[in-house]
């Protein structure tokens, strides 16, 4: 019966705003709440439970920022002393803007119901003094279509909802999670749409993570590239997370910490707690590239639904909690770390884990095996049971081959695909009216390899060779893509012919380099 109502509450304050505006937003509720945590809330119930909310509060506002493959529009939630919700309307603000999106894999739905609920305690006026220094943006339900794809069987041995949940790629079949760089579903390229629109200067990530036994309820990522400015790193791993870390057990008795696995038996790496990986095809690895704070949250899957929302839910309002505190002192790091140019550094085009100076006490656990009622397939359940153990740390990266980071980039005018990547991202450059010959360097390849078998849609590439000097005619229309400029790393990531993460890496200029000599992108040195 009380399901029957919630929803109905639902219905009507879509459908009528002054109904809306008379009744309690504290009884909104998400499926997850009202079927006693065995579902999850589909796309129209979100919708409808956005438009509600905002009902209540002056300080909330709906937009949107995109679409997905299947044409759903991805809801923005904006909280704060605004008039609107526009990206020009926030900025003018001038207060730090943070980030908050959930559902990237749609099977991961703790983030999603997590930030529903927070969205409720906000209309019924929790946490107002967030708005003092603060514009909170929020994206429930990244991955729409995915959300819609609801099976019993999706995440296997994930402790629910046994009512199932979403599927892990979109519409195309493609990891969102996977699709930073390369750019090739819609949900990515509105995603990125909004960074360059809205600029965040802090970007939240909820997932939900399987994987090793542990003891934590939820592990955590800074960005792991280690071309990111070390003023943001250093901010999170020396502030930051550990800071939210003690919080969280002093108030819930709850243990989080950096994200990691052990090594699976009969694994050739050494024992440790090993991280994910550096690439910024990953979200808070790209966001690090794009000089900004980014953190991923990944709840424990073998803890119940219901431990896994309030996990994320903690964990997302001392992350919050901390950026209110030291919204002036964010602004002032990215401010600098904008100004400052990377031409003439060493940077990583490859790299490989770097291991902890000394053991860490890492916290492994224990889980009972369950059933889900309606097929009866096997779902971890976590115990109380911590078991310290001590072990080296693969929490970070190093580089393992760098360029020199160029003054300029030259694209030919032909290289369209390659252009409109660049334009996607934000990334700024023009085009040359007239020819100019310069003395510059091109990268020679001596060697061009294609996965056999494809990744996300791509055979991923790999080239090698050495850069060489040439004097160079450029033809009016090349672009000029100077590496001075706020998005300089990311630049040099997607440009640089031997990046593992960039446009060659994801063959988007396999049609150019088959059988070439030459890659056809040059550069200018940074000490020409």
């Amino acid at each position: 019966m009380y399901r029957i109502f919630a929803t109905l509450v639902l219905v009507m304050a879509a459908a009528y705003p002054a109904v809306a505006q008379e009744y309690d937003v504290s009884e909104l509720q998400t499926r997850a709440e009202y079927s006693d945590f065995d579902e999850t809330t589909r796309y129209a119930e979100v919708m409808s439970y956005l438009r509600a909310a905002v009902l209540a509060s002056d300080r909330l506002h709906l937009t949107e920022f995109g679409y997905t493959t299947e044409g759903r529009t991805l809801p923005l939630l904006v909280f704060g002393d605004v008039w609107d919700a526009s990206a020009a309307e926030i900025a003018r603000t001038g207060k730090t803007r943070v980030f908050v999106q959930a559902n990237i894999h749609a099977g991961e739905v703790c983030g999603k119901e997590a930030l529903l609920i927070l969205i409720r305690e906000l209309a019924s006026g929790a946490y107002a003094d967030w708005a003092d220094s603060l514009v909170l943006m929020m994206a429930p339900i990244y991955n729409a279509d995915g959300n819609e794809r609801i099976s019993l069987y999706n995440r296997p041995r994930q402790h629910g909802p046994v009512g199932g949940m979403g599927q892990r790629p979109n519409a195309q079949g493609f990891d969102l999670n996977r699709d930073h760089m390369k750019l090739d579903s819609p949900e990515a390229r509105s995603l990125v749409w909004l960074m360059n629109e809205y600029d965040p200067h802090v970007l939240i990530d909820l997932h939900t993570t399987n994987g090793t036994v542990h003891g934590y309820h939820l592990t955590y990522s800074p960005p792991l590239n280690p071309n990111t400015d070390g003023r943001i790193v250093d901010l999170l791993r020396e502030r930051w997370l550990p800071e939210v870390r003690t919080t969280v057990r002093e108030n819930y008795g709850w243990e989080f910490y950096y994200y990691g696995n052990v090594p699976r038996a009969g694994s050739s790496r050494e024992p440790g707690w090993y991280t994910f990986d550096h690439r910024p095809r990953f979200n808070n690895n790209y966001v690090g590239l794009r000089n900004r704070i980014a953190i991923l949250s990944e709840a424990y899957a073998y803890a119940s639904f219901e431990d896994r929302i309030m996990a994320t839910l903690a964990f997302v309002k001392e992350n919050v909690h901390f950026a209110h505190r030291n919204a002036s002192s964010i602004r002032a790091i990215l401010e600098t770390v904008d100004l400052e140019s990377v031409v003439g550094r060493d940077l990583a085009v490859r790299s490989e884990f770097a291991r902890s100076g000394e053991p860490v006490e890492i916290l492994l656990g224990e889980v009972d095996k369950t059933r889900n009622p309606y097929t009866g397939e096997v779902m971890y359940l976590r115990k109380e049971v911590l078991r310290p153990t001590s072990m080296y740390e693969y929490g970070t990266f190093s580089a393992t081959e760098t360029e020199r980071a160029p003054r300029t980039y030259f694209v030919p005018p032909s290289l369209s695909t390659v252009i409109e990547r660049l334009g996607a991202h934000g990334i700024w450059f023009e085009a040359l009216s007239s020819p100019r010959e310069l003395a510059l360097e091109r990268f020679r390849i001596d060697a061009s390899q294609a996965a056999e078998r494809p990744f996300q849609g791509r055979h991923e590439r790999t080239l090698s060779g050495v850069y060489e000097p040439v004097v160079h005619t450029l033809e009016p229309g090349t672009l000029v893509v100077p590496v001075d400029q706020k998005l300089g790393r990311l630049v040099y990531y997607l440009l640089e012919p031997r990046s593992d993460d960039g446009l060659v890496a994801w063959a988007l200029m396999d049609d150019v380099l088959e059988g070439a000599e030459h890659y056809p992108i040059l550069r200018e040195p940074a000490d020409p």
